[in-house]
């Protein structure tokens, strides 16, 4: 990898466990490899089996690894679902250094001290997110560092999250034989790729529709404000398919990803395709049109229940638009669609790195930008690897993770 800072991210999802391997050169990133591999410990979203998702993990790691010529030892893991909550705090310490002048130890003080809130027991915080700085009284700072002042303070928001989602996901990695570097919540990591300065500084509602969850995070004046999860996503449209088709949910998918069309009317009655069907040993063939038939009806319930959910977050209308990412985002004719339920702008967001140009690799690229970012700002290196060809395809070792600052995620 040439001495360059490599990050590595790993992005669990329902349907496809995808192992992403980035190189920051300077302010550049590119995506240097990819795995993947079928998710079949994961419904919904949720970890409901540990051993067959270190399967699918250990599987997505090998290509990547193989891709690269390096071997994986830790990863930055992407984490969301519906028990996690967003709380503000404040951390105050005293600025330790005689001559006053604020350091990176000062401000990692100042967000631990943040760190102090009363939890139930059966929840833990997965990261700390300043949002500004408080100087002796001075606010509106981003970067504290260098300036001299006594006091510090941070304003932060205390991501938290239920503990056996996210012990589940631990114990998971740590049984693929990889470490952790750091917990991202998704969210931060696919708005910090997926959205423009300018629509997270106006508001903007970003959705990841993936295959069994969708993620709902509402952005407005720079910061998340709010996110939900809701249990539903493209493998609704899959049922549908086998259900109308009489096919196996197998074959549903296949033709939902190659011939799917998110509008009755857009779909092509010239384009075919053949199926087989549950209890018969003969194939039926379907036009495109036949398909998009049975999509937009659950594609329309679930921009509904979507909207509903923006509502319920955040009463008065204040987005200017909606940015879709995920999977189901691929969806010929899903833009026009959602436009046409939520009566807004709709942009459809997607990654713009070589092999990974595709909706669904949204999360596991954002990871890796939102990793590299937050390093960069605070004077840390990234992970770093060193490439070295595989012999007998047994692991070896990267050199240990450089000093990354703890919960600045």
């Amino acid at each position: 990898m040439n001495g360059n800072d490599v990050i590595v991210s790993l992005d669990i999802g329902t349907s496809q466990v995808r192992a992403i391997i980035g190189e920051w050169t300077g302010q550049t990133l590119n995506i240097v490899g990819v795995g993947t591999a079928p998710s079949r410990g994961v419904h919904k979203g949720k970890i409901v089996n540990i051993d067959q998702t270190v399967e699918a993990i250990r599987s997505a790691v090998d290509h990547a690894e193989q891709m690269v010529g390096i071997t994986i030892e830790y990863v930055y893991c992407g984490i969301s679902d519906a028990t996690m909550q967003l709380q503000s705090n404040r951390g105050i310490v005293a600025v330790s250094r005689e001559d006053r002048e604020i350091g990176t130890e000062d401000v990692e003080r100042a967000i631990q001290a943040a760190r102090v809130i009363s939890l139930p027991p059966e929840r833990d915080i997965i990261g700390i997110v300043p949002k500004q700085f408080i100087v002796d009284g001075l606010d509106g700072i981003h970067d504290p560092r260098g300036m001299i002042g006594v006091r510090l303070e941070v304003e932060a928001t205390v991501i938290t999250g239920s503990k056996t989602t996210i012990h589940n996901l631990m114990r998971s990695i740590e049984k693929a034989e990889l470490k952790i570097a750091k917990l991202i919540h998704t969210p931060l990591a696919a708005g910090h790729l997926a959205l423009l300065k300018d629509e997270q500084k106006l508001g903007v509602v970003l959705v990841d529709i993936g295959a069994g969850a969708t993620t709902i995070s509402l952005f407005e004046q720079g910061e998340l404000i709010a996110t939900s999860t809701l249990e539903m996503g493209g493998d609704f449209v899959t049922k549908d398919i086998s259900i109308g088709f009489k096919t196996p949910e197998e074959y549903a998918e296949k033709i939902k990803l190659k011939f799917g069309c998110a509008i009755e009317s857009e779909g092509s009655e010239e384009v075919t395709f053949s199926v087989p069907r549950i209890g018969s040993n003969v194939e039926k063939t379907f036009t495109q049109a036949n398909l998009a038939s049975v999509m937009e009806p659950r594609l329309i319930e679930m921009f509904e229940y979507i909207e509903n959910e923006v509502h319920r977050m955040h009463p008065h209308d204040f987005a200017v638009g909606y940015v879709l990412t995920g999977g189901v985002a691929a969806t010929s004719g899903i833009q026009q669609l959602a436009q046409e339920i939520w009566n807004k702008p709709v942009r459809i967001a997607v990654p713009e790195y070589i092999g990974v140009r595709e909706p669904s690799y949204t999360t596991g690229v954002g990871l890796i930008a939102y990793a590299g970012k937050q390093g960069r700002e605070m004077g840390n290196g990234s992970s770093k690897a060193k490439g070295r060809k595989h012999t007998n395809h047994r692991r070896k070792t990267w050199e240990r993770v450089k000093t990354w600052m703890n919960e600045f995620i």
